[in-house]
């Protein structure tokens, strides 16, 4: 039994999206799961949609997400080129090949006549296919085109009667009867071959074994068959994954947020994080476990646990997993993670010298326990940098319920005093100091940490407060506390 060879063959025609991602990695868990290859093929027929730099940008979107490829685009191999439009050759080979068989033929028929006769096949209510004008066309007539300067399509010849049927990985028995197909072009009038016919010559001269995409390819794999079956081939086992949809259950869009890979790099999403997501939309592993090493993938992945139904793209299931996946970061690759964002907000300089790195580092470890992705680092910084001052009017009714508290003016006095005596601020100092409070005014915790709080953020909950206050500063601190003590003894 030949060696497990899969592919992902994109289009460069813009971002890479999320969706091909998914299908990316799926081939290449199968391949890494079975000992297989994993082969990156560039489609780049669409020559006025398509250009270098969204190719590149899926290349280095793979790079990061942790995908590297065996055979291929830029790593090379015995199978190449490996983009489509240098393959142009074989593929004219091949097309000559199938019209002196004779299971091929060129099409002399212009647009409009085309569309005149799908027209009146739809007024019939028939199912609009080609009528086979030219499948027969003597030599006088193909003279006489010829002769008018017509450009030609080339059409495979589809036999009648036939059933092309196929075992789908995903979505079991399959078949299309091919009466319903008809001869359809596999190049066009400029000598560029279509998507159908295109595939199918790279996936049997790349030995592709098994081919894993998107459920829309569903609709192709007849025509495609048609071709494998002209020229003699195996046909290669297929798999169609469901498309992902938003959580109003339509096709994932711009209006559900971000949709290509490279803005979720951008927001601050941890590479591995999306691939433990992406694994799990469409794929149900065996038991409760939802968090998974990229090994971990590796070993429990399997095409018999994925679904036929549509998987659901929730961001807040995506935040979650890479949340977990932040609280595993050490603090200097969280701070790199978050730097970034604080610098476009303008909390960080262009290069931090060590005693700035010093304090972003101690924020975002503060910060770590509340923020789900890199750039979210922006809004709960506010906290930190942002010099106004005003009590959280969502909580209004509970903060002054405890600034009336009997012992808060005295915590909050007894505070500002020990601070304004402090020689240095950490959070070991703030910590002790604090507890020294709680041990001279003998109360309880929440009657000394809550009026502190109140009184230095605004806010009834927060971060860890012995960070907040060493962030703020001795100077700042005691401003605020000043002007809550003032406003309570008013």
């Amino acid at each position: 039994m030949a060696k497990m060879k899969v592919r992902f063959a994109p289009s460069p025609t813009g971002p890479f999206h999320i969706g091909g991602a998914r299908s990316a990695l799926f081939n290449w868990l199968l391949a890494r799961k079975e000992g297989g290859t994993f082969l990156l093929r560039i489609e780049d027929t669409d020559l006025a949609r398509s250009t270098r730099e969204s190719e590149e940008n899926i290349k280095a979107a793979l790079k990061w997400l942790g995908m590297d490829w065996d055979e291929g685009i830029d790593v090379g191999g015995d199978n190449g080129p490996y983009r489509q439009t240098e393959r142009l050759d074989i593929y004219k080979e091949v097309t000559e090949r199938l019209i002196k068989e004779g299971k091929a033929y060129r099409c002399y028929c212009s647009e409009e006549e085309l569309e005149t006769e799908r027209q009146a096949q739809l007024d019939r209510g028939e199912t609009p296919k080609y009528n086979g004008h030219c499948s027969h066309l003597t030599d006088e007539q193909i003279a006489a085109y010829e002769q008018e300067g017509r450009k030609y399509t080339v059409r495979l010849r589809v036999p009648l009667n036939q059933t092309f049927a196929f075992d789908d990985m995903v979505r079991g028995h399959v078949s299309f009867e091919s009466n319903g197909v008809g001869d359809f072009v596999i190049v066009k009038s400029d000598g560029i071959p279509v998507y159908n016919y295109a595939v199918v010559i790279d996936d049997h001269t790349m030995g592709i074994t098994h081919v894993i995409r998107a459920e829309e390819h569903l609709s192709n794999t007849p025509r495609q068959i048609a071709i494998y079956n002209a020229l003699g081939w195996e046909v290669p086992t297929f798999g169609h994954i469901s498309l992902i949809l938003g959580k109003d259950y339509k096709k994932m869009s711009k209006r559900h947020g971000a949709t290509s890979v490279d803005q979720y790099r951008q927001l601050g999403y941890l590479p591995d994080a999306i691939d433990n997501f992406l694994a799990l939309l469409g794929w149900a592993p065996e038991g409760e476990q939802e968090l998974f090493t990229k090994d971990e993938l590796i070993q429990n992945f399997s095409m018999d646990r994925v679904a036929k139904n549509p998987a659901v793209f929730d961001i807040d299931k995506l935040n979650w997993i890479n949340f977990n996946y932040m609280k595993n970061l050490s603090d200097e690759a969280l701070y790199e993670l978050c730097l970034p964002h604080l610098q476009e907000a303008g909390y960080a300089s262009a290069s931090p010298d060590a005693t700035e790195k010093a304090k972003l580092i101690m924020l975002c470890v503060c910060l770590k326990d509340h923020i789900s992705f890199g750039a979210q680092i922006k809004e709960e910084a506010k906290l930190i940098f942002d010099d106004t001052f005003a009590f959280d009017e969502a909580h209004a009714e509970d903060i002054q319920a405890v600034l009336a508290e009997e012992s808060c003016l005295t915590v909050l006095k007894a505070f500002r005093e020990a601070v304004a005596g402090l020689e240095e601020i950490t959070p070991e100092v703030v910590k002790a100091t604090i507890k020294g409070i709680m041990k001279e005014t003998k109360l309880k915790g929440k009657f000394v940490f809550m009026p502190i709080r109140i009184a230095t953020t605004g806010q009834m909950h927060g971060p860890d407060l012995n960070y907040i206050i060493t962030l703020f500063g001795k100077e700042k601190t005691l401003a605020r506390l000043d002007e809550t003590i003032s406003k309570i003894s008013a």
